[in-house]
């Protein structure tokens, strides 16, 4: 069967854990080689991925187009303002077509149900590179930045401050296939998906809810934020003033544990969601996680073509 990769729980526990795993080797067997440079396995030569991109990206499509070269295969980069998508293909005709010519589907886009569609029609793996719903490949990327910081998952505390976006239903989602818990500080109106709430608290995660940022960071192992306005977002102002007590700032820092990370997914616009001070401080490891977005999206290869 096609293994697609459309959210975490396609991939669970063993798996994810197998990912963050392997990350680990590849990135420290490749300490001080040119990026450019195959691993000495190359264990998808031969292959191609089609990457589509119908949103902007810089660390999704760099990460993806240098993971491929890394275990040898090769890469296609497809905007749909370029493609027959943009003239109105569907979904499914395209899906059908870039599976008869290519290995594997990254796509970066909107509406959650396009993937879902890419994936149903695709006969190859489809891997979900963003949508307006979740983000698992970068949760992925901050999974294996956390344990490389020495923290361990299971009983780990993430405190995310700001709006219950597509990273904060993954992070959920990780929640509860590894155990950990996650304090959500936002404004009412801003929550994550429910659904998404209530699968990690079945599977055994801790998902709690706060209006207080202090109060959701005290403590915390880690804290999390993201961009507040999105790209097209409408009530820019009207969400600012909202969130603005839930930024990101050293006196929140202060209340999280003295060896707390921070983490953002960037880009970042400081001074809104996160002071140019935490983000540029000793306690951010934002640079770690965005390498690690392409350690992470070699393990994901590795996993969607049954590797892991």
């Amino acid at each position: 069967m096609t293994r697609h990769f459309l959210n975490l729980s396609n991939a669970g526990h063993d798996a994810l854990a197998a990912m963050i795993n392997d990350a680990l080797d590849r990135k420290t067997a490749r300490h001080g080689w040119p990026r450019g440079k195959a691993d000495p396995d190359a264990p998808l030569e031969g292959h191609t991925l089609a990457m589509v991109f119908e949103k902007n990206s810089t660390r999704t499509r760099v990460s993806f187009d240098m993971a491929i070269r890394q275990l040898g295969g090769t890469s296609l980069i497809l905007d749909a303002g370029s493609t027959q998508l943009g003239r109105g293909e569907t979904v499914a005709d395209t899906a059908r077509v870039l599976s008869r010519m290519c290995d594997a589907i990254m796509i970066r886009t909107d509406d959650h149900a396009k993937i879902e569609e890419m994936a149903h029609f695709a006969s190859v793996p489809v891997i979900n590179g963003l949508t307006d719903l979740s983000h698992p490949c970068q949760i992925v990327a901050d999974l294996l930045t956390i344990i490389e910081h020495r923290k361990t998952l299971p009983g780990l505390v993430v405190a995310w401050l700001g709006d219950g976006n597509n990273v904060l239903n993954s992070i959920v989602e990780a929640a509860g296939l590894m155990k950990f818990t996650v304090r959500i500080g936002c404004p009412d109106g801003y929550d994550p998906d429910p659904v998404f709430v209530a699968a990690a608290r079945t599977a055994g995660g801790t998902i709690s809810f706060h209006r207080d940022a202090q109060e959701a960071a005290t403590g915390a192992d880690v804290i999390v934020t993201d961009t507040w306005i999105s790209m097209g977002q409408l009530h820019a102002e009207e969400k600012l003033k909202a969130m603005m007590p839930f930024q990101v700032n050293d006196a929140l820092m202060a209340r999280a544990k003295k060896d707390a990370l921070f983490l953002h997914c960037l880009p970042a616009h400081r001074e809104e969601e996160v002071t140019a001070s935490v983000i540029d401080g000793p306690q951010s490891v934002v640079w770690d996680e965005a390498e690690n977005r392409l350690h992470a999206q070699k393990s994901v290869l590795r996993w969607v073509f049954g590797q892991l």
